[in-house]
């Protein structure tokens, strides 16, 4: 019974602060990443997950201490750095809430409608090419472009902005039979897949993987994050009324600045949600 009363009384701690019942917050003392800065990371990582969301408070100083076994100094850090980066608002006597949100709102629709709303949001980003040329096709670019080995492929290495920094780098090969309109002036522009269909390429749909990826060190320069943060890494093949290749992208997004929800019910075969401007 004993044992029973310690436990409802650290979930009923944990449920006041906020923390979740399943993960006792923790920090590893043996890392070199200080301990105002792990507890930025696991707080930031709740609230772009949106397990804590907008408008939402965060626990104060002492509690935050309290639950992660620091001392206030570490945890005052730690909510100032989230302000910093315009994660939270601090106001005196009012205390700290949540005050970020996803860059866009989210978009439904059948592959017709979602290729419209990305082509749509693809003009509103900022972008810039860092590689451009034709390169010999190489697996699994090639496999997944159905292209014979050595076949001359179009690729572009861009990197897209939102207003706030960088969205997400992006590589993207085409047969170079389809890219007649596409070059450098064009793609500072206008949306690649827009470009395509100038090439009488009408796009029906996509083969899509996402994974979990981390920033090693030219990625974490180009996004303007830390080596070895998580990435959403997505590789995404998209194909005409024909089902034949058209354009292949390798892309790794900033999690904090681009999410996809997909609906699983069979009533919505076919519907995803995106967060922010894809592969274009």
């Amino acid at each position: 019974m004993l044992a029973s009363r310690e436990l409802s009384a650290t979930f009923g701690k944990e449920e006041r602060l906020g923390v979740s019942n399943e993960l006792q917050p923790a920090v590893d003392r043996l890392q070199a990443v200080p301990l105002y800065h792990q507890i930025f990371l696991q707080l930031r990582e709740e609230i772009t997950s949106g397990e804590r969301a907008y408008g939402t408070r965060m626990p104060t100083e002492q509690e935050l201490a309290a639950a992660y076994d620091v001392s206030r100094i570490t945890a005052r850090r730690a909510l100032d750095e989230l302000a910093h980066n315009q994660f939270v608002e601090r106001k005196r006597r009012i205390g700290t809430h949540v005050v970020f949100q996803p860059p866009v709102k989210p978009i439904e629709g059948s592959i017709d409608q979602a290729l419209e709303a990305l082509v749509s949001f693809g003009r509103s980003t900022r972008v810039k090419i860092l590689e451009f040329g034709e390169v010999p096709a190489r697996p699994p670019v090639s496999d997944a472009l159905l292209a014979p080995p050595d076949t001359l492929l179009l690729r572009v290495a861009r990197v897209r902005s939102l207003a706030d920094g960088p969205l997400g780098y992006l590589v993207s090969w085409v047969p170079t039979q389809l890219a007649t309109h596409i070059n450098r002036k064009s793609l500072a522009e206008t949306p690649m897949l827009s470009l395509i269909a100038r090439a009488g390429v009408e796009i029906a749909g996509a083969y899509q993987t996402i994974s979990a990826s981390i920033a090693d060190g030219p990625l974490a320069a180009i996004l303007n994050i830390e080596i070895g943060s998580p990435l959403l890494r997505v590789s995404r093949t998209l194909t005409d009324v024909h089902k034949r290749p058209v354009q292949h992208v390798l892309a790794h997004y900033r999690p904090d600045r681009y999410q996809i929800r997909l609906d699983l019910g069979a009533q919505h075969e076919g519907l995803a949600t995106l967060h922010s401007v894809a592969d274009l």
